[in-house]
């Protein structure tokens, strides 16, 4: 059986992995994207903010499939549509079959994000100890692999579908193979009282939730943050090269691998509210240090403590839901990632239209207080005394729950 749980562990973390890397491949080769198919600047965002829209309904949809399938079936399915979609982007013409490409992207995301946060989430409960950061570090590996290769697919001025056509011929066969090791465990299926009230049995109260949704809407926003803005922030703002000013994506990506491949050990010693706290106030401080910056350097320092600080909040969100409903944690989880999109859409928008009507260190502010709210949240990542995340961790258990060896 520990032969089941740790095949079942590798081969999820190897769909975090790919999920990273199809990601990257996408939202960094944007430019491209937009130069094949001749977008207009106007025209862009729309299909920009297609995607997480419909990844949000994926994850809709994925809530009540898993009632009549297991998340493993999802995932095992969700994810090569997500690469062929992918190489769907690189191979078409005209806008409607980019229309069509984003838009099976963007459904198949929120049933993958949705499922692989499912998986995780029962088998950490089947473990008795803290293991989701792991799987969102293999998510961050996958990234720094995605946006290399985009790099070097932009650099030898390669054409798109050119470029992705061998990383899925390489992670589709993979994937595939892999799946037939996940693991849906049964453990966060018991039918008992949550720590915080919530009846496990009795689904899932929006009320309980609503605090890691902030949380993981707040995270997100910080997230984005980085992802969109700081390139324009250091070269503008603080006055870099070019060159300079491509270096903190990158650094956040490491900084988020390095802190969430240490951060179940902490996790484990220190409890997860001490570690989601101490993120918070990491990640604050990072987002204060970049909007008083005096130059670029010391800006690149405030993305890399905002890495440090955010990489563990969004994987504790979701074990804190397992967690809160023990009875309903698919359903909780899948609800929860729909605000992972709510905040990568209000994001963006929110600091560019701060930093155009004001400026954009004031701009800086405001992810810097949304983040620190979480620490008026921080006691829903509680545990109770019967499970695991508090210093101290229940013996690991055999109860693997239903393996998931084919349709």
């Amino acid at each position: 059986m520990n032969d089941v749980l740790r095949r079942g562990r590798v081969s999820l973390a190897f769909s975090f992995f790919a999920q990273g890397v199809a990601f990257a491949l996408l939202v960094t080769r944007i430019p491209a994207i937009q130069d094949r198919y001749e977008v207009s600047d106007g025209l862009l965002p729309a299909f920009l903010a297609a995607v997480p829209i419909l990844a949000g309904v994926g994850s809709v949809c994925t809530e009540h499939l898993v009632k009549r399938v297991p998340p493993s079936h999802v995932l095992r399915w969700a994810q090569p549509v997500v690469l062929l979609a992918l190489l769907g982007v690189g191979a078409g013409d005209g806008l409607w079959e980019l229309g069509l490409a984003l838009a099976a992207f963007g459904l198949a995301v929120g049933a993958l994000d949705a499922s692989m946060n499912m998986l995780g989430v029962s088998l950490q409960h089947t473990y008795g100890r803290s293991i989701m950061l792991g799987f969102h570090a293999a998510f961050s590996l996958g990234g720094i692999v995605g946006a290399s290769l985009a790099w070097v697919g932009a650099h030898w001025d390669l054409a798109l579908f050119v470029s992705y056509l061998p990383v899925v011929l390489v992670l589709l066969p993979a994937a595939l193979v892999g799946s037939r090791w996940y693991v849906d465990g049964s453990g966060h299926k018991e039918p008992q009282a949550s720590a915080s009230g919530g009846a496990g049995g009795a689904g899932v109260s929006f009320r309980l939730l609503l605090p890691l949704c902030l949380v993981m809407s707040f995270a997100y926003i910080g997230d984005s943050t980085v992802s969109n803005w700081s390139a324009k922030y250091l070269q503008d703002v603080l006055g870099s090269s070019e060159q300079l000013a491509t270096v903190p994506y990158n650094v956040y990506m490491v900084t988020t691998l390095l802190g969430r491949a240490v951060g179940d050990f902490g996790v484990r010693r220190f409890g997860a509210v001490a570690v989601v706290r101490l993120g918070a106030v990491v990640a604050a401080a990072g987002f204060a240090v970049v909007a008083v910056a005096p130059g670029a350097w010391v800006g690149m320092l405030g993305f890399t403590l905002v890495g440090f600080g955010l990489c563990v909040i969004v994987p504790q969100t979701f074990a804190a839901a397992g967690r809160l409903f023990p009875g309903a944690a698919d359903a909780a989880v899948a609800r929860l990632n729909i605000f992972n999109y709510v905040g990568f859409l209000v994001g963006s928008p929110l600091v560019g239209a701060l930093g155009d009507a004001w400026s954009y260190r004031g701009a800086m502010l405001v992810p810097m207080a949304l983040v620190l709210a979480t620490l008026f949240y921080a006691r829903s990542f509680a545990s109770g005394p019967s499970r695991y995340g508090d210093g101290h961790e229940r013996p690991r258990t055999a109860d693997v729950g239903r393996g998931s060896n084919g349709l």
